[in-house]
Order: structure tokens, then C-alpha cells, then sequence
């Protein structure tokens, strides 16, 4: 369905899953503007020549929706240093790992534990779609560290708000299989992978279930009748609503 992954995906030889959403058709016939809003992990093993690269997106603003220990793991990335302004946005609270297990066990990715992420309650949601209402804060980096479960459901949202069509969030949700092999061959390059994991591990890990997306988008439908009803029900307004997609839409 997809067939310009080269073209939207940005190979950096030290950040992965780093993708433009431009160029998307909605179902009213418009497109997604590019250069607006990339989605990624995280970016502090970024090389010299990724930087000079990075820095010619001229981003405005970086979303982080990692844990804060996390960050201080990872680092924020080189962004700030850009000039955008650095927000986080932490979609799993401290100690909410746990407690997602206890809500729908150790499945691991699934779009099952991705509904989980919904019981934290809306703020994470309301926050990140006040900054894509405002004009000014883009463009956009959107991450969290694989860029691909708390990144890819914050884009399914964006998506469905932007009247992009179910299977194409879905098809963009895979793209994510994409760029597992270049992870896990870097990983491998700079430190070796961890005791126990071997490069068809590593690769697994750094990928998405195929029916995750599906599973989490069908439960949202099942509670809230869509994904505008449960944006709706949490208090984003018609107003944010079409001022995002005065912004993202050509």
C-alpha cells in the first residue's frame, strides 16, 4: 500500500524509524503536507553527518514521550541544542509499566497493551494535540526511544484526525519492519547486543506486531465508536481538530 518508504524514511546511520507522514491522501482527496511532522526513536547516537542532515529539517518542536528515566538513560537528543523547543510528554507515568502488566498481563507489544496506555487518562493526549493545533510549533519531531509503540499510537491519532483512511495508519504503523535490521546491526557494531538476545532477537524486538495496530484500533471503535469519539470524549475540540488539519492538510 505504501510504496514510497524510501523517499519518506530517513536512513541515519545512528537514529531508526525516523519517517515523514507527508504525502498521505485523506479520504476528501487532500494530502499531508511535507516536512511537518516526522516520527522517530530516539536520536542521541545520531553521527556528525546525521546532524547536518537533521539540522536542515529546521524542527520547531520535539515531543518526547518517554519516561523520565528514560531520558536520563538516553539523553534528550541534539535537538534542543537546535533551537526546537524540547516538550515531554510522558504517555506511561512512573510506575506505569507495572501497572500495565497488571492490566492486560505480559503480552509484550501488543494492541492490547496499547489500549492500556488509554487508562493514564487523557492529559498526555490533550497536551500533544494543543502543540499540533498550534501553527507555530511546527514542524514536528514526535518520538519516544524505537519510535514505534507510544509513537505509533500519538500518530494513529494524528492520522485519524486527519482523515487519513484505516488501513493506510495501519500500513504506516508496519513501516516500522522496515528499519529493524539496520537497528540490530548497529546495536551489534557498537557494543554488541545484550546477554542472551542474538541479532534474530534483537530484530524482533525492534519490530511491531502485524495485527497490533488492527487489535488497538478495534478496540478503541468498540468502545468509543472511533477514534474521533474517544478524542472528542477526552475533551479535544472540533476547534483543535480543524485547526490541525488547517495545518497538516494542502
Amino acid at each position: 500500500m505504501i510504496h514510497d518508504y524510501s523517499e519518506r524514511h530517513f536512513a541515519f546511520e545512528g537514529c531508526f524509524n525516523f519517517r515523514d507522514i507527508g504525502g498521505y491522501p485523506t479520504k476528501e482527496g487532500k494530502k499531508i503536507k511535507k516536512g511537518i511532522y516526522f516520527r522517530t526513536g530516539r536520536q542521541d547516537r545520531m553521527s556528525e553527518k546525521d546532524l547536518a542532515e537533521l539540522k536542515n529539517l529546521k524542527i520547531s518542536t520535539q515531543i518526547d514521550l518517554r519516561k523520565p528515566e528514560e531520558i536520563l538513560d538516553q539523553g534528550k537528543g541534539p535537538l534542543e541544542n537546535m533551537g526546537a523547543d524540547y516538550i515531554n510528554i510522558p504517555i506511561i507515568p512512573d510506575g506505569g509499566s507495572d501497572q500495565l502488566s497488571r492490566l492486560v498481563g505480559d503480552t509484550g507489544i501488543s494492541g492490547k497493551r496499547y489500549l492500556g496506555y488509554l487508562e493514564f487518562g487523557p492529559e498526555s493526549w490533550l497536551k500533544i494535540f494543543e502543540i499540533l493545533a498550534n501553527k507555530d510549533s511546527l514542524p514536528v519531531v514526535l518520538h519516544c526511544t524505537a519510535g514505534k509503540d507510544r509513537t505509533g499510537v500519538s500518530t494513529a491519532f494524528l492520522l485519524s484526525v486527519l482523515g487519513v483512511d484505516r488501513d493506510l495508519i495501519e500500513a504506516d504503523y508496519k513501516l516500522t519492519n522496515l528499519d529493524t535490521e539496520r537497528q540490530a546491526e548497529f546495536i551489534e557494531n557498537s557494543g554488541g547486543f545484550p546477554e542472551g538476545v542474538d541479532r534474530e532477537a534483537m530484530i524482533l524486538a525492534a519490530g511491531v506486531p502485524e495485527d497490533a495496530m488492527t487489535v488497538f484500533l478495534d478496540g478503541v471503535e468498540s468502545r468509543w465508536g472511533s477514534v474521533l469519539g474517544y478524542l472528542e470524549e477526552i475533551g479535544i475540540t472540533k476547534n483543535q481538530m480543524n485547526a490541525i488539519r488547517d495545518n497538516f492538510l494542502e
